[in-house]
Formats: C-alpha cells, structure tokens, sequence
C-alpha cells in the first residue's frame, strides 16, 4: 500500500505566496516521478508540474516563471512553492507519485487533494 497525502493549502491574497508539499510513503521501492495536477471548478484536471527523481521538471505554460517543484528523495516528498498568485490559480491541487514497487511494474497514486483559493 502507498500513501500520497498532501499538505499546505489554504487562502492566500492575489500576488501571494503559498507553499504546498506531498509526501508518499509505504510499499515503496523506488519513485520515478512525483508531480501536481490541479482541477478548478467547471474545469478539468491539469498537469502543473512534475518533476523526475533526477530532477528534471515540466511545468505548464500558465506557471511557468511563478512555480517551483522540488523533490527530497530520501524523504519521498515533492514540494511546489507558488508566488505571485492568481485567482485562476484557485483550484483543488492533487499530487501524484509514479512509483516502482518491488517488481517490475511501475504504478501512479494520487493524494486526496488541498485546496487552494486566491482571493482578496
């Protein structure tokens, strides 16, 4: 069984500053990639950022310049640092981890979400 819980949503102001983390823990042998989706509402699901256990990272073309992904790999924790928020940027944002789990196959877990909402 894996765990992907997330942490550090909550209300922040236009042109703020909010700093989200994930952490993946239990029948983990390896994580290829952790990332964030994000689905506001009346819209569908996005991909945010991602980023590789060797560090290479995505991010969509909305963030881009604002957010940052991070990852500890001794701690399976995956960090997005969001500045100069927008109000479209409020969303409920999901994380997810890829991860190798003994054998051969490689499986995707999803967090339960944290709530974002940019607004004065």
């Amino acid at each position: 069984q894996v765990q992907v819980v997330e942490s550090g949503g909550g209300l922040v102001q236009p042109g703020g500053s909010l700093g989200l983390s994930c952490a993946a823990s239990g029948s983990i042998f390896s994580i290829y990639v952790m990332g964030w989706y994000r689905q506001a509402p009346g819209k569908q699901r996005e991909l945010v950022a991602a980023i590789s256990s060797g560090g290479s990272t995505s991010y969509a073309g909305s963030v881009k310049g604002r957010f940052t992904i991070s990852l500890d790999n001794a701690k399976n924790t995956v960090y997005l640092q969001m500045t100069s928020l927008k109000p479209e940027d409020t969303a409920v944002y999901y994380c997810c981890a890829d991860v190798k789990n003994g054998g051969i196959s490689t499986l995707r877990y999803w967090g339960q979400g944290t709530q974002v909402t940019v607004s004065s």
